[in-house]
Order: structure tokens, then C-alpha cells, then sequence
């Protein structure tokens, strides 16, 4: 009904400024097409991107000494391209099919399909999973065909009915995606080559946050790594994962994780979209990892370590060059349940609050079985009248100082002698003995201890879910 009253009487009349909201354009940025403006000059537009990405830049060797053009898998890309302006079929559909499908060509066997996907960078790994999730049959593991933890196969037989054949398929399967091919191919295009450029070249430094760029987080993590922050172009990544159903109902009870990468060299308003995200693993089901995640991040810390330590060649468009790609994880965004996953620390019990860690003011209610966590008022300043208020809290003045949270270095040294363990067959640890520790979690990461915010709660939880919650408390509306 919004959007038919928005269409039919527009938002306000004589309103005009639809991007940003009349916010001011840096030199580069243009305000966004509208709908028929988009679609008429989409074909065009295509066709100058191509010609631009893909253009002869092999035999453009202008300064002797200084290594230029496209590597390797940069030619094999930009040949796959070209290939894909020939014609599909002769013959009277051609004009048909150039018209739906101006750049297709059909591979003649499924093994090209798959040479084509690769070549482009968007294949995937299949990596075998313990039905446990103890281990990943993956490097030293690879040949095995039994778990060295729990002892479970690696296999299970599938009966086939119309041959009367048994056959032999892993029990469980992660699909990762391999991170350094999907940033070489970035670099590749021109115009996505120069927004990758945009924290450093397009943002505007007048004290506002609109990007990350103008964290602290980030300016902290720029003066403890200069060489890396002396090329824009070196990537800056975000880590991402929630669970979900794939089979549409609840009826299903099954979680499949998906671990995401966001790209942040690019503007705030490209960065969040679909497209510009990059789906890093699919964790299988049946049930959620748990604290096992750890088990099947491995691939993708090893390649993070990699491209930290020695970097990847890449070819750049814009100065038609090879350079050494750097990347770095930043921070993990997720809940609050699926932050007890990435950070190790537990979610739940006497330690639940990670900002608190072990200053948390928690109390244990008996009849309702649940724990009860006070002492928020601490963060008030020192001389607010709430510290005073022994009637509307707990009959108690609060002068405590408010806590800070554990510095990397901090966690390091609890976790020295850390022992992960991993896997569903594992003994159920003592939450009252262990601590509020489950891992020790991304710390092979070098930079990773220096950081100064590892892990993020997101937006929506504590935007919705709580205020919710809040509201519904506070209204006494019924089941809420």
C-alpha cells in the first residue's frame, strides 16, 4: 500500500533530492539512475566495462624494468571473456539469443562448465567434515578415512536400487569458496579497481562517522601496521554468520551456516549490497556448530594468515601492474548467541557479558530458574542520582567503577594454557570450574591480539529484538 501511494502521489511534493537525502556528491560519485534511465542504458553500460576491463593490455609494456600487464590467471579471465562474445548458435536464433544473452557461450561438456567457473574464480572447495565435527579431512587428514578424535567414518554407503551397486559418499561435505581469486578478481575491472580505492581517496575527514574508515578501531589498526596501511588498495574484511533454514518451513528442524565476508575498502553505500558481499563457506547441517565452528573456519583462517604474511600478485587495471595484495580481518559481526561462537567466550551463566567478562553483576533467580544480571547502573557517571537509588534497585548504592573489556593481550595470557577441544562426542565441561572460556578462538592470526574490536554485535538484534523486549516488559503486553 506504501509503495502504491508513493508511485501514485509521490513522498512530498517538490521533494527531488531521492539520494542521500540531498547529501553532498564527492567529485567521482554520481546520484543513482532512475528505473527506466537504469534499464535503458544497462546494455551500453556493459558493453564500456568490458571494453574497458578487458581491453589488449598484454602488449602495453611502456616502461622497461617494471613488470606490467596481467599474470597468469589474469589472461586465462580475460580470454574467457573475449570467448564469450562469439556466437552461440548459427543460424536464425542467433539474433534472438544476442538479444537475451549478448555475451553467452555454451560450453560443449560439463568439464568445461566447470573449467569455465574456475577460471573465473567462482568454483568452490569440497572439504570433508566429521559427522562430529571434530576435523576437517583436509591437509594432514586428507587421506584419512576415519576421524583421530572420535573414530566415526569418513564415508557412508548408499544403496543404488537400479544397478544394485553400493557406493561410498562422505558424510558430511563444507563448501569453501577460496578467498585470493575472488580479490584478484576485483582489481581486474577499472571501475571497481578505483572504488576499492575510496576510503582513502573519496572520504571526507570532518570528524562524522559514516564509514569505518572513521573508527577508532580502524585509525588504531592503521598506526600498529603502517606497511599495510601505506597501499589503499590492500583489502579490509569483516566476518559474518547466523544460522538458517533452508527448507522454507519449521516443521524442519535444521541449520545451515553460512560464513560471509564484507568488503570494506568500498563506500558505505556499495559495501552492504549483495553483490559486493562474499559468501566465504556453507557449513552442512543438520545442526549448528556450536563452539566446533573453529573446525571449519581452518581453510579460511590459513588463507587470511597467507594473505597477511606473503600477500598474492594481482593485477590492477587502473595502473595496468602487477602489485602484492595484502588483506586483513578486522572484526566478527553476528548476534549474541552466535558471538559466544566466534569470540569463545560463553553467552551464558554467571559471566555472560563479554564487555563486563568477569566484573558481570549477575544473580540467580530460583523460581523462575534463570539468571538475573544487574549492576548496569555503573556505567552511569560518577555523580548521577541513579548510583544513589537504593529503592528503585537492589537496596544497594553503586560506586563501582564501570569495567573495561579484556585487551587481546589480556585474553592471551588467560588462554596460555587453553587446550581446545572439539567435537559432539567430547565430555560436557563444568561451566563452574572451567570459567566463562569455551576456545581460544582466531588468535592464529597475528594482528589479531592487537586489534582493538574483534567482535561486533549486529544492528538488528539490539535495534529490534531488545527494544522489543524492553517495550513489552515495560507495557506488560501478554507473551512478550
Amino acid at each position: 500500500m506504501v509503495e502504491d501511494h508513493l508511485i501514485c502521489h509521490g513522498f512530498v511534493h517538490g521533494y527531488t533530492k531521492w539520494v542521500f537525502h540531498g547529501e553532498g556528491f564527492s567529485s567521482r560519485n554520481t546520484p543513482h539512475p532512475t528505473d527506466e534511465e537504469e534499464t535503458s542504458n544497462m546494455h551500453d553500460d556493459i558493453d564500456i566495462k568490458l571494453h574497458d576491463t578487458f581491453r589488449n593490455i598484454v602488449d602495453d609494456q611502456r616502461h622497461e624494468g617494471v613488470r606490467e600487464g596481467p599474470h597468469e590467471d589474469a589472461k586465462r579471465f580475460f580470454k574467457l571473456v573475449e570467448e564469450g562474445k562469439e556466437e552461440l548458435y548459427p543460424g536464425y536464433l542467433l539474433d534472438l539469443i544476442r538479444e537475451a544473452f549478448p555475451f553467452a557461450q555454451i560450453p560443449d561438456s560439463f568439464y568445461k562448465a566447470k573449467k569455465v567457473i574456475k577460471d573465473l574464480g567462482l568454483h568452490y572447495e569440497k572439504i570433508h567434515a566429521c559427522t562430529n565435527d571434530c576435523i576437517l579431512f583436509w591437509n594432514d587428514n586428507a587421506k584419512l578415512d576415519n576421524c583421530s578424535v572420535c573414530g566415526a567414518s569418513r564415508w557412508k554407503n548408499v544403496h543404488n536400487d537400479l544397478n544394485n551397486k553400493v557406493t561410498k559418499i562422505p558424510v558430511k561435505v563444507l563448501r569453501y569458496f577460496p578467498l585470493k581469486p575472488r580479490l584478484q578478481r576485483i582489481f581486474m575491472c577499472s571501475e571497481t579497481s578505483v572504488a576499492m580505492r575510496w576510503h582513502d581517496t573519496e572520504q571526507l575527514i570532518d570528524g562524522n562517522l559514516r564509514h569505518p574508515a572513521d573508527g577508532e578501531a580502524w585509525k588504531d589498526f592503521d598506526s600498529l601496521h603502517p606497511d599495510f596501511a601505506n597501499d589503499a588498495r590492500n583489502v579490509r574484511l569483516g566476518l559474518s554468520s547466523d544460522g538458517f533454514n533452508p527448507f522454507r518451513t519449521m516443521s524442519i528442524s535444521h541449520s545451515t551456516w553460512p560464513v560471509m565476508l564484507m568488503n570494506y575498502n568500498l563506500s558505505p553505500w556499495t559495501c552492504m549490497k549483495s553483490e559486493n558481499i562474499m559468501l566465504s563457506m556453507i557449513i552442512p547441517g543438520p545442526s549448528s556448530p556450536e563452539n566446533d565452528i573453529d573446525v571449519y573456519l581452518q581453510p579460511l583462517i590459513a588463507e587470511l594468515k597467507e594473505l597477511w604474511e606473503v600477500g598474492v600478485e594481482t593485477y590492477d587495471a587502473v595502473t595496468n601492474q602487477t602489485f602484492l595484495m595484502h588483506a586483513a580481518l578486522l572484526w566478527t559481526i553476528s548476534d549474541f548467541s552466535a558471538l559466544a561462537m566466534l569470540s569463545g567466550w560463553s553467552t551464558k551463566g554467571r559471566w555472560a557479558c563479554p564487555t563486563c567478562n568477569h566484573n558481570t553483576c549477575s544473580q540467580y533467580l530460583k523460581h523462575s530458574r534463570k539468571m538475573c544480571y544487574l549492576g548496569h547502573w555503573t556505567f552511569l557517571p560518577h555523580d548521577h542520582p541513579f548510583k544513589r537509588d537504593k529503592r528503585s534497585f537492589n537496596d544497594k548504592e553503586e560506586h563501582k567503577v564501570a569495567p573495561t573489556p579484556l585487551s587481546g593481550a589480556q585474553i592471551l595470557e588467560e588462554l596460555r594454557e587453553f587446550n581446545n577441544v572439539f567435537g559432539n562426542n567430547k565430555k560436557k565441561r563444568k561451566r563452574k570450574n572451567d570459567g566463562p572460556w569455551e576456545k581460544i578462538h582466531i588468535f592464529e592470526l597475528p594482528y589479531w591480539a592487537t586489534n582493538k574490536l574483534r567482535n561486533n554485535l549486529d544492528v538488528m538484534h539490539i535495534e529490534k529484538n531488545i527494544c522489543d523486549s524492553v517495550l513489552g516488559t515495560l507495557l506488560d503486553i501478554p507473551g512478550k
